[in-house]
């Protein structure tokens, strides 16, 4: 399985990227909303649109997917 982004959906809203439990332990700064300080983290807003930065750190946990509200990620 992967992680997969339909941009056409996405709001670029950032749930997810707060959502992530890797990203919050790669980069606490997400669990703020004020976005991460690392393209380390599996997933970011960026230009507006969601972008998988690190998709190979992701555990496959789904909490990205369960939390968008426009089911623009999913596991595939």
């Amino acid at each position: 399985m992967e992680l997969k982004v339909n941009q056409d959906n996405c709001l670029g809203c950032g749930i997810c990227v707060i959502a992530c439990p890797v990203n919050a332990a790669i980069s606490p700064e997400n669990a703020g909303g004020n976005g991460a300080k690392t393209e380390e983290v599996v997933i970011m807003v960026e230009n507006g649109f969601i972008k998988l930065f690190s998709p190979d750190k992701c555990e496959l946990c789904g909490t990205c997917q369960m939390f968008c509200p426009v089911n623009a990620i999913w596991l595939e």
